[in-house]
């Protein structure tokens, strides 16, 4: 007598997902085989269109036991051109009742036949059956030649292979919304802007006025407010900790060697002394060496400018962030003077200009670019490398991985190419771009990308007032506690995560390609507790979700008004007071070409698409178990209480803080 297994087939509903050709299953369990049969329902050729879900009973001469995993492939009918299909998952009942997911989230555009495992999540030393360990094997192998690691350049994080976004694998491509949405060319931005005709003018901007015709097309709240406010000490400190960069501000408790500041340039009539206030704690340092030598670009014909200043501050009795003293270069000299707020008023805001303009260098560069957007893709190609479907950490990490892979791919040909923006019309695009990439890269380690550890070496627990600290610690924690949910559901104890042969490779190849084997980073080689693997993991998430969007989400809100954010500065910066006017101003700030660039590409990279997917929203379901599904419910549910705290308290604030909060955060480097 034959038994009867009853096969539901799901075909994703995003775009171009449907196919017309044949499709056939095979069932494979612990004690046997089905035939391979061909798909045939009462719904004919509309059975595999976009978004359908269709059911088919496949016929055995006796049960398969446990089921292991489905074969699928499709075969063109003649006449009908070959096509792409994306299925979503299979879903499998047994003559005995039991119920088998199997989750599939992969276009399949040939007719080679394609294993699927059961969505239970399985370990490679627990996956003891003959035929998952070869299908394991093989999911592995074909992926090892999809997902090949390329040298970009000397000293930074290794790339995927890939010449344009169509020699990309299909999975990890853009959604046909995406593509449309990001045909990524200044020009579409300069229309939008309404700046078309601005883009060859290679002149000075001749007065303030002008910037502001020009600003005014596209303009947020907090870029209005930027405008107004750009010049003032109090908003300059603000930016430290709550603006698109608030990585570099640190305590500072003694002088360093390269900053001759005394008591008698800071203390504002002998209201303070220097040493009492870093005593206190209440003095900070943003210190840009990184940017110490660095060869600056030449733009339009012309020699631009980029300083690495040294920027020392006061948390003043009333709570507020002031600059007490700015030098432009690390070493002091008389053609070097120390620029302070008691000086003639061009003076003092031509000396925040330059820091403002080294800021962007050191944001974009090692921020931005290496710590999300290099970090990230270095984290997806070690993943799809290394860990088969059905590992627990791939279900964990692939939505975290989403369109990052062909978003780094579009930046490399767009942006820091040899034609592309950043390298043409930044301070420091051209060759001065590797020198800061490399240094930042040999400076990175596990306490600066693991948020905790990074507030705490850098002194900033207790300073008033900083958003970016209080969202940023609370989503550590809610990810922390999820990522730990799930993975001590997997691995129940130190030697498991040890006996882990996938686990270990993907570690491994992150530190060999991602930080080039450098050592003395804390960064951990192997894992060899659950505590470090949570731990590493949790790091992993948050660099993709929220330390991206800390960094990412606020380009145009504090770059759009270019005065506040230049990208590149033509005149060199005084090297003695009382030579600084507005017209200097003017002529040092970047030509309108360069600015209305800069403009256009900061306002398309702080763009959501229509397609984004908030940090813990998981439409493809990859877990099968129920603990796990229980802890992604809960992962959901305190991140909607975070989102509601950090709405209500917004709600009070002169500028809201927003970058950080749930509902605004994506699950992946994808913009």
């Amino acid at each position: 007598k034959m038994v009867r297994y009853h096969v539901t087939v799901s075909t994703a509903d995003v775009v171009a997902a449907t196919t017309f050709n044949n499709v056939f299953i095979k069932l494979v369990g612990e004690d046997g085989e089905s035939e391979r049969r061909l798909l045939v329902s009462l719904k004919g050729a509309a059975a595999f269109i976009k978004g359908a879900v269709s059911k088919f009973a496949v016929h055995c001469s006796e049960s398969l036991g446990k089921l292991v995993l489905v074969e699928l492939d499709k075969q063109q009918l003649p006449l009908f051109p070959e096509d792409s299909w994306f299925p979503s998952k299979v879903e499998v009942t047994s003559p005995e009742g039991d119920t088998y997911h199997f989750p599939i989230y992969r276009w399949i555009d040939d007719t080679k036949v394609h294993r699927f495992r059961e969505g239970t999540a399985m370990r490679v030393f627990e996956d003891t059956h003959l035929l998952g360990k070869h299908s394991r094997q093989q999911e592995l192998k074909e992926r090892e030649k999809d997902y090949r690691w390329d040298v970009y350049a000397e000293g930074i994080p290794h790339i995927i292979k890939a010449e344009n976004p169509l020699s990309l694998p299909c999975e990890v491509r853009f959604s046909f919304t995406k593509t449309t949405e990001f045909l990524f060319t200044a020009t579409a931005a300069l229309a939008e802007l309404q700046l078309k005709g601005l883009d060859d003018r290679e002149e000075s901007w001749t007065d303030i006025e002008s910037i502001n015709r020009v600003f005014c097309f596209k303009r947020t709240d907090i870029s209005d407010y930027v405008r107004d406010h750009w010049k003032e000490d109090s908003f300059f400190g603000y930016q430290f900790l709550n603006g698109v960069n608030p990585m570099l501000i640190r305590r500072c408790s003694a002088l360093p060697a390269n900053l001759p500041v005394t008591d008698e340039m800071v203390s504002n009539g002998g209201q303070f002394r220097l040493e009492e206030e870093m005593q206190k704690g209440n003095i900070f340092l943003c210190d840009y060496k990184n940017l110490d030598g660095i060869k600056a670009n030449t733009i339009n014909g012309k020699k631009q400018y980029l300083m690495a200043p040294l920027v020392l501050l006061h948390n003043t009795p009333d709570d507020k962030l002031m600059p007490i003293a700015i030098q432009l270069k690390q070493i002091p000299a008389a053609d070097n003077p120390i620029f302070l707020p008691t000086d003639p008023e061009y003076d003092w805001l031509i000396a925040k200009i330059f820091v403002r303009s080294a800021d962007f260098s050191e944001h974009q560069l090692n921020a931005h670019l290496l710590r999300t957007h290099l970090l990230a893709e270095v984290f997806a190609i070690s993943l799809l490398r290394n860990m088969p479907m059905v590992h627990p950490l791939y279900k964990l990490l692939i939505p975290h991985t989403r369109y990052t892979l062909q978003i780094n791919l579009l930046a490399r040909i767009r942006l820091i190419s040899e034609t592309g923006v950043f390298s043409k019309f930044t301070a420091s695009g051209g060759e001065g771009m590797l020198s800061i990439l490399k240094k930042s890269l040999s400076s990175i380690t596990y306490s600066s990308l693991c948020m905790p550890d990074d507030i705490a070496e850098r002194g900033l627990e207790s300073v008033p007032g900083f958003y970016y600290r209080d969202d940023g610690l609370k989503l550590w924690n809610i990810i922390n506690s999820f990522v730990r949910g799930v993975l001590g559901f997997y691995y129940k104890n130190d030697s498991e995560v040890q006996r882990d042969s996938e686990l270990q490779k993907w570690m491994q190849d992150i530190n060999e390609h991602g930080l080039l084997s450098q050592k003395d980073t804390g960064i951990p080689q192997s894992l060899s507790t659950v505590a470090e693997m949570v731990k590493f993991v949790t790091m992993v998430v948050f660099i993709c979700s929220a330390q991206h969007a800390a960094v990412n989400g606020g380009q145009y809100d504090y770059g759009g008004w270019m005065p506040n954010s230049p990208i590149s500065l033509q005149q060199p910066p005084p090297t003695k007071k009382g030579t600084t006017s507005m017209a200097t101003m003017l002529k040092t700030f970047p030509d309108i070409n360069v600015t209305v660039q800069g403009m256009a590409t900061t306002w398309l990279l702080s763009k959501q698409s229509t397609d984004f997917v908030a940090l813990g929203q998981y439409p493809e379901q990859h877990f099968n178990e129920e603990i796990p599904r229980k802890f992604i419910k809960d992962f959901q549910d305190n991140l909607q209480l975070l989102s509601a705290e950090i709405k209500s308290r917004n709600a009070d604030l002169e500028i809201p803080y927003t970058y950080l909060d749930p509902a605004n955060l994506e699950n992946s480097v994808a913009i």
